[in-house]
């Protein structure tokens, strides 16, 4: 399960039906033309928690029909009603996705104890494989190393989506867990994530900036840090663009931009106006997207 995953994004029709011919062609996009090895499916950039349960479905059905075995698939499944994660969880797993992932519960402020037995329950029902997506900024859950550990009791959890800044934590947990997977989810602090000793990725631009995540990647691993972060520079200049304008309606507009179907977001989150638009084509042309 190493390597780059494009955190995949969802298009929408204005009315928040899931566009499928684009959907495929944004799923070809990433395997083709990025050249990814892998799609993290439903996740925050597949504007996940904005969608019912049976478009999480519909998702993770076309994903794995138009995929087939040419990439890796991760399922997101993570939901504030376990038994939703779980009848997602047990769907994916059927339809052959290589492993599970579940965002750590939030909103409510959940003690450990509750946590893992969230984990647990999924992997027992589904029989599965997990990684643990750990996204402090948004959910509010700071795991400690020591909870890593008791999680990692469970011989199922084989890894961690790690989106956090903290990089003297995923030292430790590099350190302490060696033969665990360890992906990066910070794409602006990619070489930083390499360098750390992660085993792969997983960003919501790599679905237009894949091949340059690739470069940083591979430049990092080999000790070739200056030329890793003189493309590291050049790719955080266009997420600090992008970052600015909207992140997801952003990275559809560029790929609507480049003849790819890609829609709209989701309401409430809104489309660009047509400044924005203006700047997301000087974008696409400065940098080549």
């Amino acid at each position: 399960m190493k390597g780059l995953y494009s955190a995949l994004l969802v298009p929408f029709d204005e009315e928040g039906n899931i566009l499928e011919s684009g959907l495929r062609q944004i799923i070809r996009q990433n395997i083709d033309k990025q050249q990814v090895d892998g799609l993290y499916v439903n996740g925050s950039s597949g504007e996940n928690f904005l969608m019912n349960t049976e478009q999480k479905k519909k998702v993770f059905e076309i994903v794995k029909d138009e995929v087939g075995s040419d990439a890796k698939l991760i399922a997101q499944v993570g939901a504030l009603d376990l038994n939703e994660s779980i009848e997602l969880g047990k769907y994916a797993t059927e339809l052959g996705y290589d492993a599970l992932s579940a965002v750590t519960p939030f909103y409510y402020p959940f003690k450990f104890e509750e946590i893992k037995y969230y984990y647990n329950a999924i992997i027992e029902a589904t029989g599965n494989e997990m990684i643990i997506y750990s996204i402090p900024a948004l959910t509010g859950v700071n795991l400690s190393i020591q909870q890593f550990e008791e999680l990692f009791e469970n011989e199922k959890i084989i890894g961690i989506k790690y989106t956090a800044a903290d990089f003297y934590l995923l030292e430790r947990i590099r350190k302490a867990f060696p033969d665990k997977l360890i992906l990066s989810g910070f794409d602006e602090m990619l070489i930083q994530a390499a360098v750390s000793g992660v085993d792969g990725a997983i960003g919501s631009t790599y679905n237009i900036n894949g091949q340059r995540a690739r470069q940083i990647f591979n430049l990092a691993k080999e000790g070739k840090i200056e030329q890793a972060y003189e493309i590291q520079h050049e790719t955080n200049d266009i997420i600090e663009q992008v970052l600015a304008l909207g992140i997801y309606p952003t990275l559809k507009a560029v790929l609507n931009e480049n003849g790819i179907e890609a829609g709209t977001t989701k309401r409430p989150l809104a489309p660009l106006d047509e400044a924005s638009l203006k700047k997301v084509k000087e974008l696409v042309s400065k940098y080549n997207l």
